[in-house]
């Protein structure tokens, strides 16, 4: 399994004014702009590690999971969620022919924990022998900053100013994610449960 993200973020979608005014930066200097590329790097490194952690997105972006066969013949749970739309299902054989499954053939389950791509109708379609799925999904909590639920929020600022604070001195900077972070993203966690089977 590989999954890829096929769009980026741009500045803009990142909380640059809040999280300065979270580390009480000064405004008002002709500099004001000099940390800009340093504080948006710090919140997207937090929220890199808090998405890694709790196996959910919180700005939407587009994603390519490739797969070699089903993991069963009826479903596939998607290994991020919170999932907003099945783009496409594309079926690559040995020689590298592609064919795009008809949409009526699938479906999502569109779960906060655990989505899935399912069967509409008994089974998903075969894999070619020695062939590959490709899978494209948008996922995520929505398209800006204010669409992130206030605990995750909370939590990227939070670990973004340790990043920022602690930047010049490692010895400083915590094993594992602060405490207070690891509180508020707690209850978004995904337990896994007999090997991941959904």
């Amino acid at each position: 399994m590989t999954l890829t993200e096929l769009t980026g973020l741009p500045s803009a979608a990142f909380p640059l004014q809040a999280m300065k005014d979270h580390l009480r930066l000064g405004t008002g200097f002709s500099d004001d702009g000099l940390q800009d590329a340093l504080v948006e790097s710090y919140l997207r490194a937090a929220m890199a590690a808090i998405e890694a952690r709790i196996g959910k997105i919180l700005l939407q972006r587009r994603f390519q999971l490739v797969l070699q066969d089903w993991r069963s013949s009826d479903a596939q749970p998607l290994p991020v969620a919170p999932v907003s739309a099945l783009v496409s299902v594309t079926l690559t054989d040995a020689a590298g022919g592609t064919a795009l499954v008809d949409p009526t053939r699938y479906r999502l389950v569109a779960d906060l924990q655990r989505p899935k791509l399912v069967a509409a109708g008994i089974l998903l379609p075969s894999v070619p022998n020695e062939g590959q799925i490709e899978v494209i999904f948008d996922a995520g909590f929505g398209p800006d900053w204010a669409a992130v639920p206030a605990d995750l929020a909370q939590a990227v600022l939070l670990l973004a100013a340790e990043f920022y604070e602690n930047r010049h001195d490692q010895q400083q900077r915590t094993q594992g994610l602060p405490a207070t972070v690891q509180m508020l993203i707690e209850r978004w966690r995904t337990v896994r449960v007999l090997g991941g089977r959904a």
